[in-house]
């Protein structure tokens, strides 16, 4: 599960940075030529990618979500079966703490695997979250960055 989520993300944060990347228009609002605009692009993404830490040419990267209790509905039926017979045998009916187990290991599995899904569906929207805000940070440098330098950036 942890390898799909991870996957999913990066997939969703690479198809987003495209769309990204066409947010700014630059306009060269003081003549200059296309030799200077693509020289002070340059120079300004070296600048944003300093100030920032933020390179949106290399590909985005996450972090590994934190280990997961791993649980599911037949495993957790399975072990309380088996600790119901246990305790059942104690007192004298293995059979009725064998279902008694099952059943309540069952139920606590299950709401184990799905508190589990809940934590990497989190982890996932907080690793959108920081690339967005990195890449609008970039962005922001970016065009400071142009903007002194004479263009106009939208």
């Amino acid at each position: 599960m942890q390898k799909t989520t991870i996957a999913a993300v990066l997939m969703l944060l690479l198809a987003g940075q495209h769309v990204l990347a066409a947010d700014l228009y630059v306009y060269p609002a003081k003549g200059q030529t296309p030799d200077e605009q693509a020289s002070d692009e340059g120079q300004c993404m070296a600048f944003a990618k300093q100030q920032t830490g933020f390179d949106p040419m290399s590909a985005p990267t996450a972090t590994s979500p934190a280990p997961q209790q791993q649980g599911s509905v037949v495993g957790g039926a399975a072990r309380g079966a088996l600790l119901g017979t246990a305790v059942g045998a104690i007192g004298g009916n293995t059979k009725k703490g064998a279902k008694i187990g099952a059943a309540s290991g069952g139920l606590m599995g299950g709401m184990r695997k799905n508190e589990t899904r809940r934590e990497q569906d989190q982890w996932a929207q907080q690793q959108s979250q920081n690339y967005y805000a990195n890449r609008d940070n970039y962005n922001r440098a970016y065009g400071a960055c142009l903007q002194g330098r004479g263009y106009t950036v939208q």
